[in-house]
């Protein structure tokens, strides 16, 4: 995915270079490649982050299982 999101900057900076303007070429390059490709790169994430969150969470479960079971509680 990231080969295609470098591909894409490379035709949107040659895009940008072509305009007449200064401004007009740094508003191509960002909103029609920085932005776009920001969105996409998040959005092509959120399988991976929602794993971690899973990962994570199932870590801190067994965290609290060890825990329980390594110190029973005192009776007083």
């Amino acid at each position: 995915m990231h080969i295609a999101a470098v591909g894409w900057m490379y035709v949107v900076l040659m895009m940008a270079i072509t305009e007449d303007s200064v401004v007009a070429g740094i508003m191509t390059f960002f909103f029609y490649g920085v932005l776009p490709t920001l969105i996409i790169i998040y959005i092509g994430g959120s399988g991976q982050r929602r794993q971690r969150r899973e990962r994570e969470r199932q870590q801190a479960m067994q965290e609290q299982q060890h825990a329980g079971t390594d110190h029973p509680p005192e009776s007083t």
